[in-house]
């Protein structure tokens, strides 16, 4: 900086003011010293300026995979509205692992994160702590259970009964359902939401119509293998989420029968495959670029950090779902 300000003909102080963007220094002194630092090549050192004003200008991501295209668009939305205001973004997956879970969430604890974002539904045990409670923390998609943490999502039961009703209606009346891993807050709200249609529509719930997945391509298809064995089989399937519907697709073009002639399909979250799929998949679109948009501006101090927020979701039709086959 002695360097900068040689060449610039200020004080340390200007130099150091204006980097940081002072009002106090004037638009020609501010450009004197951007052209001494492009001469002298000088870098601010940010992990020193965020020691001393104990601050990281960095958000951190927790993921429960990086396998699942769900999560890409809101990280994405979240970095570019960071990075309006100076802030970087840091993505870590748990993958299942409570000790990876636990030691990425430290982070905040430790001051290499100033905000938190989650997407894993659950409170990592580090900060399950009254140290914790004024930190910056904001669940997305998934509401974290017995915390006050504000939440920025959708009505997933709504809009699982939606998509269901809407199979109902097209004359389906053997609807199955490929519900997410158990114990998951987004099966529960899923399942019932599919439960409320067929109870609106007069139609009864057979257990034996609903198989567990893990939100993945494969589990989709196993899942939709094991529904098909159903006597009578079922004339559509409502899935928890795109990837599960892919799968589900993929198994019943193998066991001979055609999408949607022999079985309807509808899936959730609008992924960008969806509409690239064969055929093009009927979903729930989730807004996942505004869910990012919010969490960045909640952990910015630019909206209030408090309950949740319960933003639309849309019903896209595509060519996956048609009325049954007259048996």
């Amino acid at each position: 900086m002695k360097e900068v300000a040689a060449l610039a003909g200020v004080s340390v102080a200007t130099v150091s003011r204006a980097l940081a963007g002072s009002p106090l220094v004037s638009a020609e002194t501010r450009e004197a010293v951007e052209s001494a630092v492009r001469r002298a090549g000088y870098t601010i050192n940010q992990a020193g300026r965020g020691l001393r004003l104990q601050v990281s200008h960095r958000l951190l991501v927790l993921l429960p995979t990086l396998s699942n295209p769900f999560f890409a668009e809101i990280v994405q939305a979240l970095d570019e509205r960071a990075q309006k205001s100076g802030f970087s973004v840091l993505v870590g997956s748990t993958e299942g692992s409570l000790e990876r879970e636990d030691r990425l969430a430290r982070q905040l604890l430790s001051g290499a994160a100033d905000g938190l974002v989650l997407l894993t539904g659950r409170l990592p045990q580090a900060l399950r702590r009254p140290i914790v409670a004024g930190q910056r923390i904001v669940a997305v998609s998934e509401q974290v259970p017995d915390t006050t943490i504000p939440l920025i999502g959708i009505d997933n039961k709504s809009a699982a009964q939606d998509a269901t009703r809407y199979l109902i209606e097209l004359g389906h009346r053997r609807i199955a359902h490929i519900a997410g891993p158990q114990g998951n807050v987004l099966t529960r709200l899923r399942i019932a939401g599919y439960r409320a249609a067929l109870r609106a529509s007069g139609l009864p719930f057979a257990p034996d119509l609903v198989a567990g997945s893990d939100f993945t391509v494969e589990s989709g298809s196993r899942a939709m293998q094991l529904l098909l064995q159903r006597t009578p089989r079922p004339t559509a399937v409502f899935c928890a989420n795109d990837e599960t519907a892919f799968g589900a697709m993929a198994m019943a073009k193998q066991a001979g029968l055609a999408v949607p002639a022999d079985l309807s399909v509808v899936g959730f979250d609008d992924i960008g495959y969806a509409a690239f799929s064969d055929p093009a998949l009927t979903t729930i679109r989730q807004p996942r670029r505004r869910f990012g948009q919010l969490a960045a501006a909640i952990l910015l101090d630019e909206m209030p950090a408090s309950g949740t927020v319960t933003l639309p979701y849309e019903m896209v039709l595509r060519r996956s779902t048609t009325a049954p086959r007259r048996r």
